[in-house]
């Protein structure tokens, strides 16, 4: 696998970088504003390379602890590392203006939803729209920095035992409230040098992601197919919980099907991948699935914190094409349904027309579908019940926003 140009820094580098590259994307719309404030006209797309280090400046300036006069000397050699010389006046006298005026650049900004809450001005309107009481909450969440979530192998340890083991490493970690395979570590730490981490006893997964395998409720000797299924950690939980069933995988691209098999194979588990469109299925073998986890491509809006990125890549327009598949691959997952058998619907979005809407078109076209409650872990009091399943919103528990929705399809 090639190595990113972040690969090739030492540690501490490398983690200043990632600090700035994630903290840039997550502020972007609120940094990009304070810029627009000290510059006389708008930099030019070839100088994007000036835009986005004086971005990086204004983050150090406004989040981190860095000196003021260390930032704004940072800069100033960057742009001769950059090659524009010419521009050292106008960096020093940027940034030296808003640590100048910084407080009632920041209280100016307030009146600026776009810029105040970091986000597009589309997506805070779909939120207001979908989620009256909770907007501002999700916003809010979406700016936090994501917590690091294990999943303990259930084949292999229980949670508790798993957390003594990091209780003997001096590394402190707590139980989840509802996902019972879940352990928040409370520092960063590399995850491979985790107790046994090599031979499959603990892998990272987000809390809210893991209620997806119980969700499932897999028996001994079904067959089992997981859509959409990488990086493959729900198709491995799975598996952890109910070794012996028949599993297949399946997943548009080869390159990340790999990501699958690797999983599968540190964790000793086995599955039939497939290599598909989940869309169309000339694929199957026209054996019906007992149970079918439907983890559908989706806008991703429930785990904007742990990729802000999806906030400056993703736009309004890509919603459309996006529910057009998973509306496809729903009701293409359906046919394979078996008499009886259970289906679980996943998105991590929270917008409406991904999740309860993509249940509407399924229950207006097919007649046989039964809704099930959907109770997992020790309460049955999470996430908010909507018109069809369960939606955990961002910072919910401390898990990312998920979208789950269990289906029974009717005795012939």
């Amino acid at each position: 696998m090639a190595k990113s140009a972040a690969d090739c820094l030492d540690g501490r580098d490398r983690a200043l970088a990632m600090e700035l590259a994630n903290g840039v994307l997550r502020w972007y719309w609120k940094l990009d504003h304070l810029l627009g404030q000290f510059l006389k006209k708008p930099l030019r797309n070839k100088e994007h390379d000036l835009k986005l280090l004086l971005l990086m400046s204004l983050y150090e300036l406004v989040e981190l602890s860095t000196p003021d006069y260390a930032v704004v000397n940072e800069a100033v050699s960057t742009s001769k590392v950059l090659g524009k010389q010419w521009a050292k006046a106008m960096i020093n006298g940027v940034l030296r203006n808003f640590i100048r005026d910084q407080e009632a650049c920041l209280r100016k900004m307030e009146s600026n939803q776009e810029a105040y809450y970091s986000h597009p001005y589309w997506l805070i309107a779909l939120l207001k729209q979908d989620w009256p009481d909770h907007w501002q909450a999700i916003l809010k969440a979406n700016n936090q920095r994501p917590p690091l979530w294990l999943r303990v192998n259930a084949a292999q340890n229980n949670t508790e035992a798993y957390k003594a083991l990091l209780d003997e490493q001096g590394l402190s970690s707590s139980v989840h409230d509802f996902a019972l395979q879940a352990l928040r570590l409370e520092q960063g730490v590399d995850v491979t040098s985790l107790p046994d981490f090599a031979q499959g006893s603990v892998s990272v997964q987000d809390a809210g992601a893991q209620l997806a395998a119980g969700l499932l409720d897999v028996k001994k000797g079904q067959r089992v197919l997981d859509l959409c299924a990488a990086p493959g950690g729900k198709t491995c939980h799975v598996l952890e919980l109910e070794k012996e069933i028949e599993m297949v995988a399946v997943e548009l691209e080869e390159k990340r099907m790999s990501r699958v098999k690797e999983n599968l194979s540190r964790l000793n588990l086995e599955a039939e991948l497939i290599v598909a469109d989940a869309s169309e299925n000339s694929w199957w073998d026209g054996k019906p699935f007992d149970r079918i986890l439907v983890d559908a491509p989706c806008s991703s809006t429930g785990v904007i914190r742990r990729h802000p990125d999806i906030k400056v890549l993703r736009w309004e327009e890509d919603i459309k094409s996006l529910v057009g598949v998973q509306q496809k691959i729903l009701q293409q997952a359906w046919q394979m349904l078996a008499p009886g058998g259970k289906l679980l619907y996943v998105t991590c979005s929270v917008l409406r027309q991904e999740n309860e809407a993509q249940i509407d078109g399924l229950l207006a076209t097919q007649k046989d579908v039964i809704e099930l409650e959907l109770i997992e872990g020790a309460s049955s009091g999470w996430g908010i019940v909507c018109k069809h399943g369960r939606q955990l919103l961002p910072g919910e528990n401390d898990t990312d926003g998920f979208y789950f929705c269990g289906l029974s399809k009717a005795e012939a």
